[in-house]
């Protein structure tokens, strides 16, 4: 799955990777965590365009948001068939920049925090279903989810679940639902190639959505990595009876 991820990339490198008509000024950002707002790029009268919309899908059909669980991933075995993405992967398809995402690997009983990169270093374009959500009093929420497929042999050391990343020259198919339909387009719903993506350890201070600075994304060191271990509990010290004292006084 795909519950954090990075955008590092200048607004105006991704801009020309990704093509969007707008100039939007944003800062990096560290820590992107599910129901925060975020870059989407989408297809609309013919050219591509940069929306903010809230990660967390919300189907049209959702009454009360309040009890309808976050979709902030669809599987990609089964977005043609799930009511909650069945008519958002005919023609709301879109992509999301970014440079990287974590994931939280167990070991020994605890769980440690990875980032995970384009080897090469280059951004990546997540690919994604939108929703527009309706309120009862006319309200509007865009809203958005990340598809996932089976991990490489490589990246399944880590989870057995990645985002789906569409390649550049495949964006226009991706995005157009006009041209291709549903079945033209399950093909790119597979996970990066074995040895596309690197990763390595970082600190638990990603853990807290409040933490968002480049130091997250450095690997762990091994003063880090000893700090972060778990304090020994303390055992309470058994009280000693009179009985017990060995003949020494007691003030009690």
């Amino acid at each position: 799955m795909c519950g954090r991820f990075v955008i590092t990339s200048p607004p105006a490198a991704l801009r020309q990777i990704f093509g969007y008509i707008e100039q939007p000024n944003f800062p990096p950002r560290y820590n992107i965590a599910p129901t925060q707002p975020i870059p989407v790029v989408m297809l609309e009268n013919g050219g591509r365009h940069f929306r903010l919309m809230r990660w967390g899908l919300l189907p049209a059909w959702v009454k009360d948001p309040r009890n309808f669980a976050l979709l902030i991933n669809a599987r990609s075995e089964t977005v043609r068939d799930k009511p909650a993405f069945k008519n958002a992967i005919k023609r709301r398809r879109c992509l999301i920049p970014a440079d990287g995402y974590y994931e939280w690997q167990d070991s020994s009983g605890r769980k440690r925090p990875f980032f995970i990169h384009r080897r090469d270093g280059k951004p990546v374009g997540f690919a994604a279903l939108a929703e527009t959500w309706m309120g009862p009093n006319g309200e509007e929420m865009d809203t958005v989810a990340i598809v996932t497929a089976p991990a490489s042999r490589d990246l399944a050391a880590l989870h057995h679940r990645v985002p789906v990343t569409i390649a550049p020259d495949e964006f226009e198919r991706w995005l157009d639902g006009r041209a291709h339909d549903a079945d033209d387009v399950m093909t790119l719903l597979t996970g990066p190639a074995e040895g596309e993506f690197a990763w390595h350890e970082i600190s638990t201070r990603v853990n807290r959505v409040a933490n968002d600075d480049a130091q997250l994304l450095l690997p762990i060191t091994e003063e880090e990595r000893v700090a972060e271990e778990p304090k020994p509990k303390k055992v309470a010290r058994k009280a000693v009876s009179s009985a017990e004292d060995e003949g020494q006084g007691s003030l009690f």
